[in-house]
């Protein structure tokens, strides 16, 4: 097997004296990221963790050499006074073409590890959907990679199977209740909880159980979604500690009863059942980046369906342990940030000290109508019609009262007029803007934009939320889709509307509200791009409401929490080498 080696600047004082083997700009390395990834040479997680988070031994569960949980109970994480600064990366409207908010996230992490300053970068758990669908692996690339890239995009410590364990017991439970007598008079036609697998299958999205007669259940229609839609991923990275979890657990509404009061699982009675398959995956998972700096890496729900962001327990301990700690939102900023701020800083009180937005030149070209197939060719003028993308996410931060950094990821098809034109706009719009190539040049490209972000961070920075706890949940959506989508209004089907008045009256009306939509677009067009058109309204399908997790989930347009297979799956191209290594995968 060929022997992994360390990079001339990744040794454990960060110098790098060798300077024939620095990448050249616009000069990428040609291999696949997996190569790359593969190249380096891991440290021991447990000197790792000693060297540079000052962890012993006794506070991690290693799972192998070069990954562990941390054990949250060695790790003091209750007081915000001992906390570093927090810096969120988002990114502008998702394209074919790729803009690196990952990849961005590693890297500026990188580059502060760099400029002398003690960092860590938090990501979520990459999906077996996407690794296997149509987007590959989940861990960075190029240079700005957290490894062993493998491992943590297939399977990793078994956090994705725990949750799909606890879910599906739950559902089990509930099926089993009602086939011995149903003490609780569960209607079985409302029963909400379906069961998951983490993966694309959209031939799971409806099916009818029970078949077969009355030894094997009753029949009724209900369905699978993917795991990261599960409500008990996101309870799993909201969840303040163990007693939290359970009890956020217990929290959860299953269905109805034929009187159509809800029914909980602390009803079933499978709170403590769930809990104990979750116990160890509430443990943040450690790992590192290509360049040994420390990586936490925990949870994983998607931003399209779900909040968005990693655990606040691994971001708490992040926190607690180093000056900096760079953490990702998922998809757009309309997305992601949203959701990071109006729930995950709603519910846990952090807010972010800096925030970043990724955009590419490619991009914004994809928004001013170009096709992929001809964002190599220079065209200034596609960039400033697609720049309106990145405007608008420029403003939806600012109504949150953030001030975002614009990193321009480098691609070497870039041209200068391009990359000036685009800093050009930023700073009209009083946008402090970096070109950044990290993909190529890991900690030594990130440097600009980690200097940018140095001294754009405050001693008392503060967010607002887009509405008050207190606000009917109608006008919570109606807020989200005026301030953050532009829609002149929300259309509700008489069943969602008719739910939201239920949950308030149910005494849910304090909750955060969730939007589920595509991200490909700032309305629920997936082929809409560039500017918005004068009147768009956001149609809601359904709501569903999330009581463990703290939120009621509005699904908009045509979004699917089962996604579907492509119709040239990666999977197709993944497989294993005379060497026994894994190739394919991103």
């Amino acid at each position: 097997m060929p022997a992994r080696k360390h990079l001339p600047w990744a040794e454990t004082d960060m110098s790098r004296p060798d300077k024939q083997n620095e990448p050249l700009i616009g000069k990428r390395d040609i291999r696949p990221d997996i190569e790359i990834a593969r190249s380096v040479a891991p440290q021991s997680i447990l000197l790792l963790a000693q060297q540079r988070l000052g962890l012993p031994p006794e506070s991690l569960i290693p799972f192998g050499h070069y990954k562990a949980k941390i054990d949250l109970e060695q790790v003091v994480t209750s007081d915000p006074k001992n906390y570093g600064k927090l810096i969120l990366v988002t990114a502008v409207t998702p394209t074919p073409a790729g803009e690196g908010k990952t990849t961005t996230s590693v890297g500026l992490s990188d580059g502060l590890n760099r400029l002398g300053h003690k960092s860590t970068v938090c990501l979520r758990e990459p999906s077996l959907g996407p690794c296997f669908g149509m987007k590959g692996g989940a861990a960075g690339g190029g240079y700005s990679q957290i490894i062993p890239m493998e491992d943590i995009n297939l399977h990793f410590n078994g956090d994705f199977h725990a949750i799909t364990s606890a879910h599906n017991l739950l559902a089990a439970l509930i099926d089993n209740h009602i086939h011995w007598g149903n003490e609780l008079e569960i209607d079985p036609r409302q029963v909400t909880w379906k069961r998951v697998v983490d993966l694309n299958d959209r031939s799971l999205r409806y099916i009818t159980q029970g078949l077969g007669g009355t030894a094997h259940g009753i029949p009724r229609e209900s369905g699978f979604d993917i795991t990261v839609a599960s409500e008990i991923m996101a309870i799993l990275c909201l969840a303040e500690d163990v007693s939290d979890l359970e009890k956020r657990l217990g929290q959860i509404v299953i269905g109805q009863r034929h009187d159509k009061s809800m029914v909980t699982v602390a009803d079933i009675g499978a709170a403590g059942s769930m809990t104990v398959l979750l116990k160890d995956a509430l443990q943040p998972n450690l790992v590192q980046s290509l360049e040994h700096n420390p990586a936490f890496v925990h949870g994983g729900p998607f931003a399209n369906i779900a909040h968005g962001c990693n655990s606040v327990s691994a971001t708490r301990a992040a926190l607690a342990l180093n000056d900096i700690v760079v953490t990702e939102a998922g998809f757009g900023a309309d997305l992601g940030a949203e959701k990071f701020i109006d729930i995950k800083c709603r519910q846990s009180n952090l807010k972010p000290d800096a925030v970043v937005l990724v955009c590419t030149v490619r991009a914004l070209k994809m928004q001013g109508g170009i096709e992929k197939d001809g964002l190599t060719k220079p065209d200034v003028e596609a960039v400033r019609a697609g720049f309106v993308n990145l405007q608008y996410h420029i403003e939806n931060l600012q109504k949150f009262g953030l001030q975002p950094i614009v990193c321009i990821n480098h691609f070497p098809s870039d041209k200068e007029e391009e990359l000036k034109l685009l800093k050009e706009l930023c700073n009209r719009q009083g946008i402090h803007a970096a070109v950044s190539n990290h993909w190529a040049e890991g900690s030594d490209g990130a440097k600009e934009l980690a200097q940018l972000v140095l001294s754009s961070l405050t001693e008392d920075s503060k967010i607002q939320m887009l509405y008050d706890d207190t606000d009917p949940l109608q006008s919570k959506v109606e807020a989200v889709a005026s301030k953050i989508y532009r829609a002149s209004g929300v259309d509700f089907t008489a069943t969602a509307a008719r739910d939201l008045r239920r949950y308030e009256e149910a005494g849910f009306g304090n909750l955060p509200v969730c939007i589920a939509k595509t991200q490909y677009s700032l309305t629920v067009d997936p082929k809409q791009r560039g500017s918005l058109p004068d009147e768009h309204r956001l149609p809601v399908r359904e709501v569903r409401l999330c009581a463990g997790a703290g939120f009621i989930v509005v699904v908009c347009g045509d979004i699917m929490t089962m996604p579907g297979l492509p119709r040239n799956p990666a999977a197709l191209n993944i497989g294993l080498n005379k060497y026994g290594e894994i190739t394919g995968l991103f």
